[in-house]
Formats: structure tokens, sequence, C-alpha cells
């Protein structure tokens, strides 16, 4: 293993390769193969970016036949014909099935661009600054949506204050739940209170970098109703919970929610080809000018050339199926390991293909993450302080490959715990 142009070249910046420390050579589906021949099982799938897979062998077929034919890898806004087939088949396979009239806005081709932009529109179509964003949860890294983070370790990054948002509890984290709403609510009913009602509310339906924290109906049907009675926005991060990962296309489907905006990424070019996209009610969208929120990268060819290739994944309920039913053996086999240790505790969360265990110290996941990762597993802790092991396979996982995952994620919990029991004896 040959790392020394990395280390040499490379900035003090990189991160996933401390925890993953080889040389990836090539990948296949839930499978990444080092220089050196040996082969990992996928449980990270780059971040969630990966729902179909390394190397998914529909969207590569498609993407060369793309390229041979000298298609337009490159377009800003300009209409293309991939941008076309991309936009018809969004509509047609996600949107008009769920009545949903919501235009397609592409602003960059990451998620926090999806986020900067629905922040501007919302504060556009308001009038207002404030943005209530929630306790946990991850939004992205630039200004405006790190200001919404709430991670400490990254707002501390900034270098300059993080304004213009309101701090409120998540359903399932301290204080939060339906009285903290009703208290908000009470906040802005009173002219003496110094509240104002803001631009919008911005919240994930399951908080994935925030340790797989899970929200219900109820809550979020709330936190819709809040919003809307005091003319905000109310948006839906659905950068890592959606495109099929709670086993249906979006994290809050079957919620009767009906969001302003949602923001989606990381699977929806399919391939991990970059692309964002907000879908915006167009009684909002509206409130646009041409031209007045660009990205340079906004008409990335070969990312709608994937990404509608993705979108046949959801003609059927296939694939759908597996997921709920991969969802729920993740599920269980969690549960099964946190029964054998219950002194410790540990939590089990998730929905669908997003699962995860809360071992309630940083220091146990790091280790069961160097356990797993030097028996050929790949997975990455996450949530405050990194507790919590998070689980996200792609979700085309063969049944054996998963299998062999969970098992080998067990021996890790395992050992680390039993290891830290006779360090406390």
């Amino acid at each position: 293993m040959n790392v020394d142009a990395f280390e040499k070249w490379e900035s003090e910046i990189r991160g996933y390769c401390r925890a993953y420390p080889t040389v990836f050579a090539s990948a296949s589906n839930a499978r990444q193969i080092d220089e050196d021949g040996r082969s990992y099982i996928d449980f990270f799938a780059g971040a969630g970016v990966l729902n179909f897979g390394h190397n998914n062998a529909r969207m590569k077929r498609a993407m060369i036949e793309f390229l041979e034919a000298d298609g337009v890898a490159h377009s800003l806004d300009m209409y293309t014909t991939p941008k076309r087939a991309f936009i018809e088949k969004f509509a047609e396979t996600v949107l008009e099935p769920r009545g949903m009239n919501h235009r397609m806005q592409f602003m960059g081709p990451t998620g926090s661009n999806a986020v900067e932009a629905a922040l501007k529109l919302a504060r556009k179509v308001t009038g207002r600054h404030n943005v209530v964003a929630f306790s946990h949860g991850f939004h992205g890294m630039t200004l405006g949506s790190l200001a919404c983070t709430a991670n400490d370790y990254f707002r501390n990054a900034a270098g300059v204050p993080l304004l213009n948002v309101i701090r409120m509890p998540f359903e399932t984290r301290p204080g939060g739940g339906l009285q903290s709403l009703d208290d908000y609510r009470a906040l802005l009913a009173d002219v003496s209170s110094g509240h104002k009602p803001p631009a919008a509310f911005i919240v994930e339906v399951i908080q994935a970098e925030g340790g797989v924290n899970v929200a219900s109906k109820e809550w979020l049907q709330a936190v819709q109703k809040l919003a809307h009675d005091h003319s905000a926005l109310f948006i839906i991060d659905d950068i890592q919970a959606g495109c099929g990962r709670t086993g249906s296309y979006f994290s809050f489907d079957g919620m009767d929610l009906d969001p302003d905006i949602v923001n989606l990424a990381k699977g929806l070019g399919g391939f991990g080809t970059p692309i964002a996209m907000n879908l915006v009610k167009p009684e909002h969208d509206k409130h646009w000018q041409p031209g007045e929120h660009t990205g340079t990268f906004r008409g990335q060819g070969l990312s709608f050339v994937a990404g509608r290739e993705a979108l046949s994944y959801f003609e059927n309920d296939e694939l759908m199926s597996e997921v709920r039913a991969k969802g729920q053996r993740m599920a269980d086999h969690l549960q099964a390991i946190a029964g054998e240790f219950p002194a410790e505790k540990l939590a089990v969360r998730g929905r669908g293909m997003i699962q995860a265990i809360d071992v309630n110290d940083g220091a146990l996941a790091k280790a069961m993450a160097k356990e797993c990762f030097d028996n050929g597993l790949l997975i990455g802790p996450c949530g405050s302080g990194g507790r919590v092991m998070k689980l996200i396979p792609p979700l085309t996982i063969p049944d054996d490959e998963l299998s062999e995952g969970l098992d080998i994620f067990s021996n890790a919990v395992r050992k680390v715990l039993q290891e830290n029991q006779r360090k406390s004896a």
C-alpha cells in the first residue's frame, strides 16, 4: 500500500481515509477492492450516495453510450436531451403518482447547494431572515447550510458567526416533542415575547448524520402546521434518507405531508455522479428571477443519464419491497446484538436500509469501526461524539453479502464490548 503521494500533497482536511487506511482500486455493487486485492463489504456506500451500488451495470452502460455518442456533458442550465429525459422520467415516476406539481430546480452538485438555494428562496418569499432548524440536524458545510447544522465540530470551523437560525429540539432528542412545538407557537402568539415568525422550518425526517434519529408522522405534521399557520415554508431535507433508502422514494411518503421544498442529492445521480435538486412548489418558485441563483455544475449530463436510469428502479415496487425486507433483517440483527448486552442499554433505531445502534460512547464506536475494517467491512460512526454506528449499505446488496457484513459487524460489537467489560471489572 503506497500512500506517499496522499500524505505529501493532500490537505490535512482529509478524513475518511484515516478511518479506512488503504488504497481502493475497484468496486462493484456492495464491495470495494484495494490495490492489494483485499475485498471489503461496503456498509457506508459513499455516505448514502451509492444507493444502487458501485458501478451499477445499467447506469454504466447508459453512461458509456452517452459518452460515445458525444452527449452534452456540461450545459449550465441550457436545454439538453439528457436533462429533458431526466425531468420527464422524474415527473412520470415520482411526482405525478403522488399528485405533486413541484418544479425542479437544479443549482449545484451537492446537498449543501440545495439547502442554500432553499434557504435563500424561503427568505425571498417571506421577507424574513430567521429559519428554524433542529438539534442534531445536518444540512451541509457551506455557511448558510452550516448555520442550520447543529454539530459543534463542523460549526467551529466556520470562522464567522453563523446567524439567522433558531434552534429547536428534534422530536426524539432532549427537550423535543409536541410540547416544545406548542411552547414555540405560544411565543409566536405573544406580541411581547420578542419572537417573530420565521421564514422557514427545515427538518430531516431521519437525521442520518445526527445519529439516525427518526421523527414520527404526528410530530412532522405538527411542524408543518406550525410553519403554515405562520406563513413560513416547510422544507424537508431528504438528501441522505431519500431516493429509496427507507423503502419508498421519499422518507416522508405515507405521512400526509405537503412540503413547500424538498432537498435531494446524494442518491439522485444513481452512479455516484454529482447532482442536487430542489422540488419547489410553483407558487414559491415564481419568486425567482431568471439567473438569480446559479451554479456552474447544474447541468451535469452524466448525472442526468445515470439519474434517469436510477428512476427505472421505481417503476414498480420490486426494489422497494426488497429494501423493506432487508431493512427488517438489519433491524432484527441489531436488536439481537443489543439483547446480548442489556446492561449497556444499546439503542437500535432506523427505517428501511438506514439502521443504527447507539453504543453510548464515541471511543467504543471508533474501536468497533476499526475492528470492522480490519475484518473487511466499511462502516462509520455518527451522532453526538460519534457514538452511533450507522449501517447504510447499497440497496442492491446481495443477501449473502448483507448477512456476511452483519456477522462481521456483530462480532466487532461483541468483541469491543466484552473487552470493555473486562477492563471495567
